[in-house]
């Protein structure tokens, strides 16, 4: 790092400055003292900030190493200013699929039939398909038996999502209910299938059931209204809801994998099934996101459902913690990774065969 390129730095306001002292009789000023967070801010910095990089990237991955956990012995990454954050998260979600498409249903809503048409067609080529992850307890009991791992049955077409962009943009009325029951089916709401949702919603469109207030989807501000409405600390939490989602989400896959079952793992699994959320996480984590998707994710995870059902899954691992700990084996967590290993060994063993 060159003093330009921190003095920069300073300037944009993603970098704080040393506590300085006059030196009297216009002789300048000098470092009062060095202080440890500025210097490991530069480093963050430096860490994620390439040549010809658009520093708002960097500071939304420093941003969310600041979230991490600390590793013993190491140095706890400090929290970068909340406001670079703020602006980095905005200009992330402004150039998103997710903003593109909410701001092309709204100037489509006023387009008669021809504005629909188009936005149903911008939509097809914007969202990319998702088919649904295998079910990781049937993958672990096929890898147990030496069988083929089953292939998750084919889910709606997650194209079909556009169909709660139009309702945004043009009204829930203009896409009808069984649209709307193949949208929420093909996001995975709840394990619900598409014959579920279009009974539900059906029904409360006839007059049969319980009235659906459509108004917080059709008043949808977006991923970007969402972090300029947030206060500074709902970002926060945001961020925490998000990794410890992605630590949960990493146990439940894990599971396929033939890690060691321990009754603390299977309650966290039966909370997520509980719920049907499986296909939710599996749609918003990413193991190592881009920033991109790093600020998707955090904007999903500041509403509900995702940070209800974090909430749930705190509660429940409070209730038992010893998720690395097997029944009747005295040796913790050293124990439970030599089992793991032994199992992927053989694993290995029985694929040469």
């Amino acid at each position: 790092m060159t003093a330009s390129q921190l003095e920069g730095w300073r300037r944009a306001g993603v970098l704080p400055r040393h506590r300085r002292r006059g030196l009297g009789r216009g002789r300048g000023s000098v470092v009062d003292a060095v202080d440890p967070v500025v210097v490991e801010s530069a480093a963050a910095l430096a860490r994620h900030l390439r040549q010809g990089r658009d520093r708002r990237l960097a500071v939304l991955e420093w941003f969310a190493e600041a979230g991490l956990p600390v590793q013993p012995g190491a140095v706890r990454v400090p929290e970068p200013p909340i406001g670079a954050v703020r602006e980095a998260l905005e200009w992330a979600l402004e150039r998103s699929v997710s903003q593109r498409l909410v701001e092309f249903a709204r100037d489509a809503a006023g387009a008669g039939e021809e504005g629909q048409g188009a936005l149903y067609e911008v939509a097809r080529r914007l969202v990319r398909p998702y088919r649904g992850a295998a079910n990781p307890a049937l993958v672990r009991a096929a890898l147990e038996a030496g069988e083929d791992v089953p292939v998750e049955a084919e889910r709606p077409d997650s194209r079909s999502m556009v169909h709660l962009v139009a309702a945004i943009g043009l009204g829930v009325e203009e896409v009808g209910a069984d649209a709307l029951a193949e949208a929420f089916a093909a996001f995975g709401m709840f394990g619900l299938t598409v014959e579920d949702w279009a009974q539900m919603l059906g029904a409360a469109e006839r007059g049969e059931g319980p009235p659906v207030d459509w108004g917080p989807l059709e008043q949808h501000v977006g991923a970007v209204g969402v972090v300029r409405q947030a206060r500074d600390e709902e970002l926060v939490r945001g961020r925490t809801v998000l990794l410890g989602l992605r630590w949960f989400y990493g146990l439940y896959v894990m599971h396929g994998l033939l890690m060691p079952d321990t009754p603390a793992q299977a309650a966290l699994r039966q909370r997520i099934d509980d719920w049907g959320m499986f296909p939710f996480l599996d749609h918003v984590i990413a193991v190592s996101p881009s920033p991109g998707q790093f600020a998707e994710s955090l904007a999903i995870c500041m509403e509900p459902p995702a940070d209800n059902l974090y909430e749930a899954l705190v509660e429940q691992l409070a209730v038992d913690p010893d998720i690395f700990r097997i029944p009747g084996d005295e040796t913790g967590a050293a124990g439970f990774g030599e089992k793991w290993m032994h199992a992927m060994a053989e694993l290995k063993e029985a694929g040469r065969r």
